[in-house]
């Protein structure tokens, strides 16, 4: 089957410097699948927490109703469970606290037939930093255009 990438945070390299990825499932209910299937969801307000039981959730996903759904469609934003190995989620939260970083949300896809999210440990960056960005951008966008003035 593969892979089919339902939704990607293009925000997330902007605004972070990014480092370890992970990739985890999440505990859905069923219209929610139904939606994800139709391509609607937003990762862009999202962002990923650790509770002091180690329990791994993302709040803030947006996953719109489901428009067949019935009384028991689901809430949009509610927080949801991700899915990842207690050792795993220790050394995340110790790196978290020891390095300053925080956990950015980087896509949501189906993997064979199951919902996947992939997340990373990001630093944010600073305004100086987005600028260095653009202009390296810039610049290789150039040297493919072949344009160099």
């Amino acid at each position: 089957m593969g892979i089919k990438i339902i939704s990607k945070n293009k925000r997330a390299s902007f605004d972070y410097f990014l480092h370890d990825k992970y990739e985890a499932g999440i505990v859905l209910r069923g219209t929610e699948v139904k939606s994800l299937r139709a391509g609607k969801v937003s990762l862009s307000e999202s962002f990923i927490s650790i509770d002091a039981n180690y329990e791994i959730w993302i709040v803030n996903m947006l996953i719109s109703h489901y428009e067949f759904g019935n009384i028991n469609n689901h809430q949009e934003s509610r927080k949801r469970k991700l899915l990842l190995n207690k050792q795993e989620i220790v050394k995340i939260e110790h790196t978290i606290k020891t390095d300053g970083m925080t956990l950015v949300p980087l896509a949501i896809y189906f993997k064979n037939s199951t919902v996947k999210i992939e997340f990373a440990l990001g630093k944010g960056k600073k305004h100086f930093d987005k600028r260095a960005d653009n202009a390296q951008k810039d610049v290789k966008r150039k040297i493919q255009r072949g344009d160099y003035d």
